[in-house]
């Protein structure tokens, strides 16, 4: 990965290794190490801790996905003001856009 240290690749390696080994999937493995690696940065200060959750789940209500998820959804949709909403206004957003 860009910006990992001789460190962080070992360690990616050996929690990849670890995960194959309780026989998670390679994918499931490497997805598993890569956040542990980036988590063990973020506490160092090593890599900013900026919020980078999804959109949630397209099968759930809006009402149960978080305000961070609907302000993303709201941001792929480009509803403006998006950022000065509540939970209630993004979700009466999105439904009027969808």
């Amino acid at each position: 990965m860009p910006g990992w240290t001789e460190k962080d690749e070992r360690q990616y390696e050996h929690v990849k290794e670890s995960q194959l080994e309780r026989g998670k999937s390679t994918e499931n493995a490497k997805e598993v190490a890569a956040r542990t690696v980036n988590k063990q940065r973020r506490t160092e200060g090593r890599t900013p801790d900026t919020t980078t959750q999804g959109t949630g789940n397209p099968n759930t209500k809006l009402e149960d996905r978080t305000a961070d998820e609907l302000r993303n959804r709201a941001a792929e949709l480009h509803i403006k003001g998006r950022s000065k909403m509540k939970k209630a206004e993004l979700i009466d957003a999105i439904r009027d856009v969808s």
